[in-house]
């Protein structure tokens, strides 16, 4: 019977460590979940500019490489640059990304967004039709046009160009043409000037740096605006990279560029981060015209701060979850494993004090039956008033016959034996003591 008791006791005690592990995983896995974001959205809005400016075809690219991980990028049609990021900074306008060139926004003024690096240099062109060609002289009674209000060409044109007296606001006529009506109007001769800022494979660009009696001017002063302004860059087009020929252009080109940057709402999930970041470097790495390869994307926060999981892809790559596991189920299972790692490294420590901790345990059980066979032995020898010694063996045999029905592991068994073995002991001094009387 003792040992069928013994057995049940085990097997209790094994039940319920059992249930307590169990019950710690559910907990850690509850924290886990508990503290995981929600996982990222599949339907994510980008902003994008009028057709026929760079911004848009390279949108789509954007489009397409997400969307082979089932992300569907939503365009949202926009003037230009200014317009994106008033919607970027509404959280109620559903933008979460844009494309945008530096001098358009600042920390101070846009605290939630963040950038992602930049990506390639947007120069802010002036062509010219070739009899109205004014070289380094103001622009002066001409019609001009300088972009749709809301981008970044009317924006900087007047910033620049304006305030530096090469536009002479007053005489020219300012108009609001988009890149592609402002190449149609101007070898139509409907306007004299067409100004504005886009990348070199903007089919607007090619089509005016083609064009017959086109002019591309050079940026007077291009100097003093990259001292004054630390967001331009100063690039040189090449005599003859247009046409080597004829040349075309017939001599350098001075150019003040931008960067374009990808600018996101910093509580854009981090995955959908990682995977624009991805696209970037598969859209702007390659060599091309102002840039060598591999120059973008780069980790620079021109007027942004870098977002920290720009900062961690351009340090250490995309994570390893991401890199081997398809997207989803990667994302499902990056958060909490993130989160368990720390409940892993708390769990590690106790785990290696559980076997000290069970054993003194265990050996506490034992030794508080010494401590009452102590108190027995000290009362037995001052002879407490009233205590006969009957009375004392009636108590050590109960204390015995509690110490033998005491469940405990194999390995603390002979702590039992010798208790047993004490209280016996105990007993047998007891027995001698009331024979002596």
């Amino acid at each position: 019977m003792k040992v069928l008791h013994h057995l049940r006791t085990s097997r209790l005690r094994l039940l319920t460590a059992l249930f307590g592990l169990v019950a710690l995983i559910v907990l850690a896995t509850w924290l886990a979940f508990a503290l995981w974001p929600s996982m990222p959205q599949r339907t994510v809005v980008i902003a994008v500019y009028p057709e026929g400016s760079l911004n848009a075809e390279l949108v789509k690219r954007y489009r397409e490489i997400l969307a082979r991980n089932g992300i569907e990028l939503k365009l949202d049609p926009s003037a230009g640059a200014v317009e994106s990021v008033a919607d970027l900074r509404n959280p109620k306008s559903g933008t979460s990304i844009a494309l945008v060139p530096g001098g358009i926004t600042s920390e101070q003024d846009s605290p939630e967004l963040a950038s992602l690096g930049t990506l390639f240099y947007q120069p802010l062109w002036i062509f010219s039709r070739r009899h109205v060609s004014h070289g380094h002289k103001q622009i002066k009674g001409l019609r001009v046009s300088i972009g749709p209000e809301g981008s970044s060409s009317h924006l900087l044109s007047l910033k620049l160009l304006g305030r530096a007296g090469v536009i002479d606001q007053k005489s020219a006529s300012l108009l609001s043409l988009t890149p592609t009506e402002s190449a149609q109007k101007l070898i139509n001769r409907e306007i004299d000037v067409a100004i504005f800022l886009d990348g070199w494979e903007s089919s607007a660009v090619q089509q005016l740096l083609n064009a017959k009696d086109i002019e591309l001017e050079s940026i007077p002063r291009a100097d003093a605006f990259v001292a004054l302004y630390p967001y331009l860059s100063k690039l040189v087009l090449p005599a003859g990279v247009v046409n080597m020929a004829q040349p075309r252009p017939p001599s350098d080109v001075l150019l003040i560029a931008t960067k374009s940057s990808l600018v996101v709402r910093k509580d854009l999930h981090p995955a959908i981060q990682y995977q624009l970041l991805e696209a970037a470097v598969e859209i702007h790495s390659p060599p091309r015209m102002f840039q060598a390869s591999g120059q973008f994307p780069a980790p620079e926060s021109v007027d942004l701060p870098l977002s920290p999981y720009a900062r961690e892809f351009f340090k250490n790559g995309t994570p390893f979850l991401l890199r081997h596991l398809p997207f989803w189920l990667a994302v499902f299972l990056a958060q909490p494993v993130v989160w368990l790692i720390p409940v892993l490294v708390l769990a590690i420590p106790v785990l290696r004090l559980a076997p000290t901790i069970y054993d003194w345990a265990e050996r506490r059980r034992i030794y508080r039956y010494y401590d009452e066979l102590r108190r027995l032995e000290d009362e037995m020898f001052r002879s407490a008033p009233g205590r006969s010694r009957t009375e004392f063996l009636e108590q050590l045999d109960r204390l015995d016959d509690r110490a033998s029905r005491l469940s405990v592991p194999t390995s603390f068994k002979p702590l039992v034996y010798s208790l047993r073995l004490h209280i016996g002991m105990v007993r047998e001094a007891v027995q001698k003591m009331t024979a002596e009387r």
